[in-house]
């Protein structure tokens, strides 16, 4: 019976909503947008494991290069496949060079046919970009006719820059690393490695710092019109409805609003995903199709937003008396109490304590402990905010008349002002927080590279059979480049087949030797050996015994089988002292001009050739990768960098970047929709203001100063907290806590700038609404 009454008042107040005339349907529209931006944003979020499932697929069927170290011979099914990998200006491209070798070689992902020489089939992003204007510098370097594009299957996104072509004689240049022999594609071996629980620990903060927003405006939705429902409500009271009764009601209207709302959010995600297919935001793509919510998620969030709209509204109106001739909530309110609001941060801060400075060495984080102790505390957020916003507007007073103006609209609804702040406040403490914990544990994943950058900034693979002299000039002549230092490398072995003492084997003039090694003099046709350099034990050895023939490129075990090339140690050898070279290794062994070196012996060299480049040159990398492309198809150019950063560090890193974007637009959104509905209720205040006399631009400072007050208040309480919050994560990952004040002030900075462009945007529908024809009613 109990039951039954319930569903009759849920259902009275859904049809009220519907068939309360102009009034209820605007209210509703209203509500369902506000909820429908927050359901496609949590749809989005339950989409995520299917995308990263999606991309990693696709990614695995494609795995061509695994660097296993052996190789397989030749056969009918047999395909030479070449890392031809490049950049341009900051973004990546993937590229395959491939050459068939039988009629049953695997055919790549995403493509109908092999392309020939002087053949290339690209992704649809990079014909675009190759089409483009902004293309030209790419389109010198990938001249070969595009015959076909990649198909969805043969991408992990709908931005990736990639391309297959064709090429020729790769077989003589087998390495297994850049170059090597499949049967198939796809990694039947591959593993995916665990997480530390660091990371785990900043994937699961990431989630409920992101999502909690969201939870916060799709509660503040539901409350939209509050006043003027009230009002019907105490129509209801006078015509016999019980107080209970006119709450469930009210829960009902709300009902409505929220499931008109997954409807919107619905067609909002459908909508978005066919827009995510054409952007990408931090240079991460996805296809529509991977946007498929997890089905178990998605029924979740349909249930969850109702009954979330219903029990908000019913805990809203806890306190509020409704009776037959008013509601008593014009009256003065009662003070709000302050000592529930701080016992949910100080409960949050207690589950975190627990974990306080376990570090990683002692097994991962307790999961439910994280997600609880850090949802508390941000929900204390939204409790303690309005507290702190009646208690500040009470003590405010004089001003001028727009100052008044916006000081006793706060007083008299302190709430509503610091609900619609809320999500903005949740938001910029978990910004914060987040920023602490990802700056304090980024030198634990960020390596130096030893690169000397002060020396050289790019770095270039030249194959052994491109002449090097040749390379070295044409990349003197290219604009921007200042020095060039070249090497030809390769690797001594005291034996042809699997030796056990080695050494390193390094030609290059005497300026270039003089960057590697110092030398005592030098002239062309002198050779030196390096001895004492870092894990260098077997130069020594090898260099006391003048004569003895040692093997360059000798042949190791699972290898395939090539001639080696024999050099006799010379008689006259000079020391030559440690110095670490430019990638900031000691280089051992010996070191050789090239008057010294035999032509047979260069064919068993790999060119190396580092750069110094003008940085002021505009497009000067670019400039130095169509070089080496004219140089020979297979070089390697690369940017060298002081620090390198983890692949699974950077992917969180992005992924909370993807995630804030998101959250930021809908929080752009969401208040506006909310100052819209602000400026709904106040159509006969302000039209009545105006009747009298007030200044339009004084009503809009007004509207301007309610805004900032509480905005004021709630990026100030956010920056507590999530400094706190932030300062916690810290000491529970054992790091020392610092501070990034430049962060701090970016991340609010940032939602002050989000609130003063919705202020702005509202500004044209609030001087519509003050007119003095506002007041005219039925």
């Amino acid at each position: 019976m109990r039951v039954r009454q319930w569903a009759k008042d849920l259902a009275m107040g859904v049809r009220f909503a519907f068939a309360g005339g102009r009034e209820g349907w605007v209210r509703a529209l209203l509500t369902a947008v506000g909820v429908g931006l927050g359901v496609a944003l949590l749809l989005l979020t339950t989409a995520i494991p299917n995308v990263l499932n999606a991309r990693s697929d696709r990614g695995n069927a494609r795995t061509d290069i695994t660097y296993s170290g052996t190789q397989i011979p030749k056969a009918a099914n047999t395909l030479i496949v070449a890392n031809v990998d490049t950049t341009f200006r900051d973004l990546d491209v993937r590229g395959r060079e491939l050459e068939i070798e039988g009629p049953k070689a695997p055919l790549p992902p995403g493509l109908e046919r092999f392309p020939a020489v002087g053949e290339m089939v690209v992704s649809p992003a990079l014909k675009r970009l190759l089409d483009s204007d902004g293309g030209k510098l790419l389109r010198d370097r990938l001249p070969d006719r595009i015959v076909g594009t990649i198909a969805d299957q043969g991408l992990i996104g709908s931005g990736e820059l990639a391309f297959y072509r064709g090429g020729e004689n790769l077989a003589a240049q087998i390495d297994g690393y850049r170059i090597t022999r499949i049967d198939r594609y796809g990694d039947p071996e591959a593993t995916s490695e665990g997480f530390d629980p660091v990371l785990i620990l900043l994937i699961l903060v990431v989630f409920v710092a992101l999502l909690m927003p969201v939870a916060v405006f799709i509660a503040a939705a539901v409350r939209f019109g509050g006043e003027r429902r009230d009002r019907r409500l105490a129509a209801l009271r006078l015509v016999g409805s019980d107080s209970r009764m006119t709450r469930r009601i009210a829960a009902g209207e709300a009902l409505a609003g929220a499931l008109l709302g997954l409807v919107f959010g619905t067609v909002f995600f459908l909508v978005g995903r066919q827009i995510a297919g054409t952007v990408q935001v931090y240079r991460v793509s996805v296809f529509p199709s991977d946007l498929n919510p997890s089905p178990a998620l998605a029924l979740l969030v349909g249930a969850a937003v109702p009954a979330a709209a219903v029990l908000v509204t019913l805990f809203a109106l806890r306190g509020v008396v409704i009776e037959p001739l008013g509601v008593v909530r014009t009256a003065r309110p009662s003070r709000r109490r302050l000592w529930w609001r701080l016992l949910l941060p100080l409960a949050g801060l207690a589950m975190l304590y627990t974990m306080i400075g376990q570090g990683r060495d002692n097994g991962n984080f307790n999961r439910y402990l994280v997600i609880g102790g850090v949802l508390l505390l941000l929900v204390g957020v939204t409790a303690l905010l309005p507290w702190i916003v009646e208690a500040v507007v009470a003590r405010l007073g004089a001003g001028g008349l727009a100052w008044q103006l916006a000081v006793r609209r706060l007083q008299l609804s302190s709430g509503t002002a610091a609900r619609m702040v809320n999500g903005v406040a949740v938001a910029v403490a978990g910004a914060i927080a987040l920023q602490m914990l990802f700056a304090g544990v980024e030198g634990d994943y960020t390596e130096d590279s030893g690169f000397d950058v002060t020396r050289a900034q790019m770095q270039v693979s030249v194959p052994s059979g491109v002449e090097l002299d040749g390379a070295v000039e044409k990349f003197r002549d290219t604009d921007g480049v200042r020095e060039v230092y070249a090497y030809a490398e390769g690797y001594l072995g005291e034996s042809r087949r699997d030796p056990e003492r080695g050494s390193e084997f390094t030609v290059g003039d005497c300026a270039s030797l003089r960057q590697v090694a110092d030398l005592p003099s030098c002239r062309d046709g002198d050779v030196f050996v390096v001895r004492g350099a870092e894990q260098d034990e077997d130069t020594a050895v090898l260099a006391k015994q003048p004569g003895r023939t040692l093997y360059l490129d000798p042949t190791y075990e699972g290898a395939l089988q090539r001639k080696e090339v024999a050099w006799p140690v010379p008689r006259d050898l000079k020391e030559a002292g440690t110095r670490k070279d430019l990638t900031g290794w000691e280089r051992g062994g010996f070191l050789v001009t090239p008057k010294a070196l035999t032509a047979e012996a260069a064919t068993a060299l790999d060119g190396q050739v580092y750069m110094s480049v003008d940085a002021t040159v505009p497009d000067v990398q670019d400039l130095v990768r169509n070089t080496a492309a004219s140089v020979d198809s297979l070089t390697y150019p690369m940017a060298l960098y002081s620090t390198s950063q983890t692949d699974r560090f950077a992917s969180i890193r992005t992924g909370l970047f993807v995630g804030a974007a998101c959250v930021l637009a809908l929080i752009g959104a969401s208040l506006l929709v909310s100052q819209l509905e602000q400026l709904r209720e106040r159509k006969k205040l302000l039209s009545s203001l105006v009747a009298f006399g007030t200044r339009r631009r004084t009503l809009s400072l007004s509207v301007l100063w309610q805004t900032a007050i509480p905005i004021t208040l709630g990026l100030l309480l956010a920056s507590v907290v999530g400094l706190t919050l932030g300062t916690v994560l810290l000491r529970m990952t054992d790091t020392p806590v610092r501070v990034d004040w430049t962060s701090v002030l970016s991340m609010t900075g940032v939602a002050a700038g989000v609130v003063l462009v919705v202020t702005l945007l509202s500004l044209p529908p609030l001087l519509r609404l003050m007119r003095p024809d506002g007041l005219r009613t039925e």
